[in-house]
């Protein structure tokens, strides 16, 4: 990879994820540049904070290709500085932690009974989830930016050099390896791959999502989710940076200043796409796909066809995670350490939680700006009946809300 890449993507990721938050002439700027403050309003829903705690000597920092993972009855979590902590996913309880020698960058994934992070030394380190024991440690010469795809047979790690390494759960060993061109300006950070059927799929920073066989990596399709336009580097950027999500079938997948597209899983053929920007991610439910722009705004789409159902615009520049679906609402986190609860519907918002503060109905959270000292980088997920929610400055919580009626209705025949 080029030194110019690696700079400007760095210049562009700052550009994106740090606007406004530096020096006080930033807060001068005028109102339509910056983030959108947020309307007071009573929660509708009862929140409730289950548990919370804090990784163990972590600090404040951009925790761009960290997440937190769930396997079982455990959480995961893991900070720049080498450290990999295990809690239990009901009550919050530290189960074990260990301190790797190794500046981790991408991960956690858990999965197969091993947790699997990525360091920015091109280093693939896998330990036992039951103690923290160290299984294997790999070199892939490549800095790793985004969790792996595990599965018993086949682990899947993608580095920022546009390489997708199949390597076995046993002993990290190289399977296959499968490759795609990397552009010269690209976006700091890359897209989770994932295991669906006989496929293993990723989106690339060229734009493309690309499927290879998980038994050999031979390439079974390759799919342009958008065209570059533009006269300039910067304006021809397209990257898919977000994790492509599959359901059945479908696959879809969205790229910065390019497409949001549904693909056929088997053959990559594009069913719909209609154009949106995104860098953080999409979510689906049965009838919809819901993203998070770069903008900052939570648009609805038909999943059948991609029309565009609503738009939330209330979160303007607030630098949101992806959307994820819990209980039946739609959930976002933006860089002030709120969290928003939408209803899928209507777009309207039905509660909101600021980290760290009180919780409950009635709750009012306003603000005047963004503290970015409980920045949410990492997309929320859900687990165990669970919304999960690692904030950049080491906390780990658990949030409960009730299920919408549909929601509950629909459990029987999950």
């Amino acid at each position: 990879m080029s030194s110019v890449r690696v700079l400007l993507g760095v210049l562009l990721c700052t550009a994106l994820l740090c606007a406004g938050c530096s020096s006080a002439s930033k807060k001068k700027e005028k109102q339509k540049d910056s983030a959108a403050v947020l309307v007071p309003f009573a929660n509708r829903i009862e929140l409730q904070r289950v548990w919370s705690t804090k990784l163990s000597g972590e600090a404040p920092k951009l925790r761009l290709g960290l997440d937190v993972a769930a396997d079982g009855e455990r959480v995961f979590a893991v900070n720049h500085k080498g450290e990999v902590e295990a809690f239990d996913l009901a009550s919050g309880k530290r189960l074990w932690s260990r301190k790797l020698k190794a500046p981790l960058s991408g991960g956690p994934a858990a999965g197969a009974g091993l947790v699997v992070v990525g360091s920015s030394k091109g280093e693939v380190i896998a330990l036992s989830e039951a103690d923290g024991a160290q299984s294997w440690r790999i070199r892939i010469n490549s800095e790793i930016l985004s969790p792996a795809a595990i599965q018993q047979d086949l682990i899947v790690m993608r580095g920022v050099d546009g390489r997708l390494h199949g390597l076995s759960p046993k002993d990290g060993s190289e399977i296959w390896l499968a490759e795609q061109q990397v552009p010269r300006l690209s976006l700091r950070g890359t897209g989770a791959p994932l295991l669906a059927g006989d496929l293993a799929i990723a989106g690339f920073d060229n734009g493309r999502v690309a499927a290879v066989s998980r038994g050999n990596g031979t390439t079974a399709w390759d799919t342009a989710v958008g065209q570059s336009h533009g006269s300039t580097e910067l304006a021809r950027l397209i990257d898919v940076d977000a994790p492509v999500v599959a359901d059945g079938d479908d696959l879809f997948a969205v790229a910065y200043q390019g497409r949001v597209a549904r693909l056929a899983r088997d053959t990559g053929q594009v069913i719909w796409a209609r154009d949106l920007s995104s860098y953080r991610g999409l979510a689906l439910d049965d009838d919809a796909l819901y993203v998070s722009t770069a903008d900052g705004d939570v648009v609805r789409l038909d999943r059948k066809n991609g029309t565009e159902q609503w738009t939330q615009k209330a979160l303007v520049r607030r630098q949101l995670t992806a959307p994820v679906i819990y209980r039946g609402r739609v959930v976002v986190g933006d860089a002030g350490g709120v969290l928003h609860w939408l209803d899928p519907a209507t777009g309207d918002f039905v509660a909101r939680a600021q980290l760290g503060g009180s919780v409950g109905r009635g709750t009012v959270v306003t603000s005047k700006g963004i503290a970015y000292k409980k920045r949410v980088s990492s997309t929320p997920i859900v687990a165990g009946g669970l919304l999960l929610v690692f904030s950049d400055n080491g906390v780990l919580s658990a949030y409960r809300a009730p299920e919408t009626v549909a929601a509950a209705a629909a459990e029987p025949a999950r």
